[in-house]
């Protein structure tokens, strides 16, 4: 294989295919596909193709619809690629649209073999400094041997979800996760197998979060999950999953089962005076440390709600449900009016869409004169 920088060249028309590549083939190795799709397969699986030069107007699938794959794809070396788009446009607010909708840059068929090169260098060298940049980022917000985010990193993500909660009137939610008996644990398994087993435990749990939460390497044995939008209530549910799930692993040592549990701490904001990432951080490392020294495998989380109107409104639908399912009734129950102001337009709905006959009227009434009253921890 060349080892010149592969270029992809897409058109339905030869002759453009072929001005193209005699303009470019002294200083990149050409690959050529007719329409956007066999493209799209051609960039899938071959990983050299360091840009793409498209035609605009193309069968099965055109220039746009081929940038809308790429520029949408999970993989970023897809999703970043150079794209020079071949159009005889020369609008300025065309020319804008596709600058907005991902295009690098737009050429002619007719242009100048020099001026081609320039331009396709400079955006290929644009590309090798982002990466670069990506690159030394990751290095600085994830951690080399794990692969999970750094314990900076996760300080950086909470101070700015704080930050938002406070602004927004939004609940926030932070967790340290740690092994039970660590010191033993490591006597037992040695540090390397039990770093291993913690690192697999913390990448199970990033494949549960949302996209919004983060999980991290806190310290040795210890992680954290930030949780933005989250209410404790929730997080405490979602602890008590993580619990179960490693009370129940089969690891062994020497052909004997290890028991394993662990221990979470969760501190939020609003629920807990704390103003800032560090101060929150420390207070669910401490309730964290107080589970584990009240025998371990469970979860210490303080006074949950406020009473106050502002932690009254911040309980949703869907974490009301997972409480119900826990049967949490004791925390939902005061929110009930909230969560029955939330519905009723999906209420309207259904009556209107089923022909029902619920009383919405009267049950709009019973809301409006009542109050979200505080709740103490269930």
């Amino acid at each position: 294989m060349s080892d010149l920088p592969h270029i992809l060249v897409v058109d339905d028309s030869n002759v453009v295919r072929t001005v193209l590549n005699q303009h470019l083939k002294d200083v990149y190795e050409i690959r050529e596909e007719v329409d956007g799709e066999s493209a799209w397969q051609a960039l899938v699986l071959d990983t050299s193709i360091a840009a793409v030069i498209s035609d605009l107007q193309m069968p099965v699938l055109d220039g746009l619809g081929l940038l809308e794959r790429i520029r949408s794809c999970r993989l970023s070396r897809l999703r970043d690629i150079p794209f020079i788009l071949i159009s005889s446009e020369e609008d300025q607010a065309m020319l804008e649209k596709f600058k907005a909708l991902g295009v690098s840059d737009v050429i002619s068929k007719n242009i100048k073999a020099s001026d081609l090169k320039t331009r396709l260098h400079g955006l290929l060298q644009f590309s090798l400094t982002q990466q670069s940049l990506e690159q030394s980022l990751a290095s600085q917000t994830k951690d080399a041997k794990t692969g999970l985010f750094t314990r900076r990193y996760i300080e950086l993500h909470a101070a700015q979800s704080i930050s938002y909660s406070l602004r927004h009137d939004t609940p926030f939610c932070l967790m340290i996760i740690g092994f039970d008996n660590y010191a033993r644990i490591i006597s037992q398994l040695g540090e390397e197998k039990v770093e291993s087993i913690g690192t697999k435990f913390a990448q199970k749990i990033a494949d549960k979060i949302r996209k919004e939460d983060s999980v991290g390497l806190f310290s040795p044995g210890r992680f954290a999950v930030v949780s933005p939008g989250t209410a404790p209530e929730a997080c405490a549910i979602f602890a008590r999953r993580l619990r179960h799930a490693i009370a129940e692993a089969n690891i062994s040592a020497k052909g004997q089962r290890i028991p394993l549990t662990m221990s979470a701490g969760i501190a939020s904001v609003p629920s807990d005076d704390a103003s800032s990432a560090e101060q929150l951080m420390e207070l669910a490392y401490q309730r964290m440390e107080a589970a584990i020294a009240a025998g371990g495998n469970r979860t210490e989380y303080g006074k949950i709600i406020k009473a106050n109107r502002r932690a009254a409104s911040a309980m949703r639908v869907d974490q009301a449900l997972e409480l119900i399912r826990a049967q949490q009734f004791k925390t939902v129950i005061p929110q009930l009016p909230a969560l029955g102001k939330q519905i009723l337009p999906l209420l309207h709905l259904m009556q209107k869409e089923f022909e029902l006959e619920f009383p919405l009227e009267e049950l709009e009434k019973n809301l409006a004169a009542r109050k979200s009253r505080p709740s103490a921890k269930g």
